[in-house]
């Protein structure tokens, strides 16, 4: 949808819409946090949730369609650029050069493998396409910035959402066992970790218990896969945009989406230290709002028949795809001879 399209009245009631149910949300989050001490739901699917309550329950009328349909798309694309801020190519080097080049060798065969696997199960494409750079690369954050070039639908998005949100959480639990009663040492735990968990708040729990050093490795590794965002992103675009038929009268789509070009040139910005550090916070809560909304917007875009419908598979893919990245990832340990 073009931005001509969107006129202010008739964005406003959908786009309001949206900013509540964002706000419910962000409530929502502060009030888990108050209760349990931790974040185990991230606002943005705490968002999905309650759009897709209110959007069942209220069957939602035409007038807040275009608003809806804004939300769900321009804010998600200036989050995108802003997210790029958060990476800087002088953390990374300190990996080493064949640790990095592992880690981009294990996401691309672990996004064809879970690509695979989904289809393997009967996923629709662009669903199968996103839970593999879900589980692949940074969960959420990958799903969000693919589903655009994809042109996934909000079912799509809403499901893969929901179901990686579940297995994050659970690999926070799961995971410390393979270090205690797996053999592994600090630093082959940390790089596994890094590898397998989706967000950096879940990577600092998983690697918590084990100390410092896993905690700094499993991070670094993780920076590293959210590196590989903006490469896969462009790819995926280009394929899109070859594989992607033309109606009479309507224009090919953008090589690049714009705000994966921004995206890349945030990072680079910030890899030659031109994006002040004072700036760093704030832009990463802008870029977090912005994604809770766009969520909230997605949610009141779903028609929860067809993400129940989708359930079992997802569910199963997703679960296979994080097994398999986890096998992947420990042949890395393995192959570098990683102590």
């Amino acid at each position: 949808m073009s931005t001509t399209e969107f006129s202010p009245s008739s964005i406003l009631p959908g786009l309001g819409l949206s900013v509540g149910v964002a706000l419910i949300a962000a409530g929502a989050e502060r009030l888990e946090i108050g209760l349990f001490g931790g974040r185990w739901i991230e606002g943005l699917v705490l968002a999905i949730a309650i759009g897709i309550a209110l959007s069942t329950a209220l069957r939602l009328g035409a007038d807040t369609r275009a608003g809806i349909d804004f939300a769900a798309k321009r804010p998600l694309e200036i989050a995108i650029v802003l997210l790029g801020a958060s990476i800087s190519l002088s953390a990374i080097r300190g990996a080493g050069l064949a640790l990095v080049g592992g880690i981009a060798v294990v996401v691309m065969v672990s996004i064809a493998v879970s690509y695979l696997i989904g289809r393997a199960l009967g996923l629709a494409p662009k669903l199968a396409a996103l839970i593999a750079c879900g589980n692949s690369i940074c969960g959420n954050s990958a799903i969000v910035a693919v589903a655009p070039v994809l042109r996934a639908g909000p079912e799509e998005v809403a499901a893969s959402l929901a179901f990686t949100a579940v297995l994050g959480v659970l690999a926070v639990f799961v995971l410390p066992a393979l270090y205690f009663h797996g053999g592994l040492s600090v630093s082959q735990y940390g790089i596994l970790a890094g590898m397998t968990v989706y967000a950096v708040p879940q990577v600092l729990a998983a690697t918590a218990p084990v100390g410092l050093l896993g905690v700094q490795t499993g991070t670094l590794v993780k920076l590293v896969r959210v590196l590989m965002l903006g490469p896969v992103t462009f790819v995926l675009g280009l394929l899109a945009r070859n594989g992607e038929s033309v109606e009479p009268g309507h224009r090919r789509p953008a090589m690049v989406p714009w705000f994966i070009l921004g995206f890349l040139g945030m990072m680079a910005l910030r890899s030659l230290d031109l994006v002040p550090e004072a700036a760093l916070s704030p832009m990463a809560f802008v870029s977090n709002v912005l994604t809770v909304v766009a969520m909230a917007a997605l949610g009141l875009s779903v028609d929860v028949r067809s993400v129940a419908h989708a359930g079992g598979r997802v569910i199963t893919a997703a679960l296979f795809s994080v097994a398999a990245l986890a096998a992947i990832s420990y042949g890395l340990i393995r192959l570098l001879n990683i102590a």
